[in-house]
């Protein structure tokens, strides 16, 4: 999409200028309410609104609750809201129809996730109690497992490995579980699902894919792949909302055996009998467990209806001209700075965000933040840059670096800078 050196023209902002004026999905771009004088580089972790969602939120609570009260989840279809949301989401992980629910946290799915591949590998073989994941995957993916592990007790435990290829020799006769998260929060790596999946039931063992930092941004075949089963969140490249439900894929080989201990009335096969006893609805149905957060599911759909306008591959390889133009920049212009790229330069390693560490990395971010960059941190020292295909531009890209630039050659950064409670 991009040429080799597009910063090596004689006004490289203009290169990049008519890049976006060539860009197929430059009008999506508008489909956005993003503030004026921003460059918003933090899709990765909070979508940016779309423009339909103020509207639809009013709908909700003036209309369907305001007026139709209780009635709306029948005649507003509430009721269904999970299951139509995760048919509308399939296509973009390659799921079928049936097999996701977008639901609760992403926390408590990878609990049920868990607990169901779990259990049917106590079926399988009780002797495979080992959950395998890493030890830079996001933390609370790593205190639900071993927060599963310590619950169930009689010898369960998570195994942590330090680096990719330690995961070969983890996985051996007592694993139960592969769980990883396709993309790391941290560095952009992405790992071929498809190879370590394979990897993991060669040797016995499911395989548990994370995809926070994939769903919306890189292209994700979840039944080519072979994988067991899949949570995600709807708040980051997919632009759900603040704390928008999350998501959880249980294919139909699995559906028959998940269950899990978070048997709420949802889940169960006629909700609304009133029951004395559970009984596990059929399908997808029982990866649900309470009532569900009408005006949040409400939101997630605006996101969706717009990828449906453009591919996974069309945004890949936007994508990839970003984050390569970015990266190709920011070694130019801050060459002379103690900045580390963390993130994979090759296309298949690499997800949708670019991470550079600095000795003041938090301090530099706050820098850009003041200077309308917005990015985010993570410890230790890292920067973070996240590029959404559906609304940053390559001239965001090098307005971006040069402010970058100007902080780094001038110092104009508080190294003291107080943390805030979100970083």
């Amino acid at each position: 999409m991009i040429p080799a050196s597009p910063f090596a023209a004689a006004d490289p902002r203009a290169a990049c200028q008519a890049l976006d004026a060539a860009d197929p999905l430059a009008p999506l771009r508008e489909r956005f309410d993003l503030p004026p004088g921003v460059i918003y580089l933090d899709g990765n972790s909070l979508g940016a609104r779309p423009r339909t969602a103020l509207a639809r939120a009013q709908q909700v609570v003036a209309q369907e609750w305001g007026q139709d009260l209780i009635r709306s989840w029948n005649d507003a279809g509430w009721f269904a809201m999970p299951k139509r949301l995760g048919d509308r989401l399939a296509p973009l992980v390659g799921a079928q129809p049936g097999e996701i629910v977008v639901t609760d946290t992403t926390s408590l799915n990878l609990f049920k996730a868990l607990a169901a591949a779990l259990a049917i590998q106590h079926e399988r073989d009780p002797a495979r109690k080992v959950i395998v994941t890493e030890r830079s995957n996001f933390p609370t993916d790593i205190y639900m497992a071993d927060g599963l592990a310590r619950w169930l007790e009689r010898g369960y435990s998570v195994r942590l490995v330090d680096a990719p290829e330690d995961l070969d020799a983890a996985i051996g006769p007592d694993c139960a579980v592969l769980m990883l998260t396709h993309v790391n929060y941290r560095t952009g790596r992405q790992h071929d699902m498809a190879a370590l999946t394979a990897r993991a039931q060669a040797r016995g063992a499911l395989a548990v894919w994370d995809l926070a930092h994939s769903a919306g941004a890189v292209p994700v075949d979840l039944h080519a792949a072979g994988a067991d089963f899949a949570v995600g969140c709807t708040y980051k490249y997919l632009n759900g909302g603040p704390g928008a439900p999350a998501f959880i894929w249980v294919p139909d080989k699995h559906q028959a055996a998940f269950r899990h201990p978070l048997t709420g009335w949802w889940s169960h096969a006629a909700p609304f009998a009133m029951m004395h006893g559970y009984a596990a609805a059929n399908g997808i149905g029982r990866a649900l467990c309470g009532t569900q957060p009408v005006l949040s599911l409400a939101l997630v759909e605006c996101g969706l209806e717009i990828f449906e306008a453009t591919t996974m591959e069309a945004l890949r390889a936007k994508s990839l001209a970003l984050t390569d133009l970015f990266i190709a920049l920011v070694e130019l212009r801050c060459m002379m700075h103690p900045l580390d790229l963390v993130t994979p330069r090759a296309h298949a390693e690499r997800g949708s965000h670019v991470s550079f560490v600095h000795p003041h990395g938090y301090a530099v971010m706050q820098a850009l933040i003041r200077r309308g960059v917005i990015g985010d941190y993570r410890e230790p020292g890292i920067m973070r840059f996240g590029f959404t295909p559906l609304y940053t531009r390559f001239a965001d890209v090098w307005d971006a670096v040069d402010i970058l630039a100007d902080i780094l050659d001038n110092e104009t950064y508080d190294a003291a800078a107080a943390r805030g409670a979100v970083t």
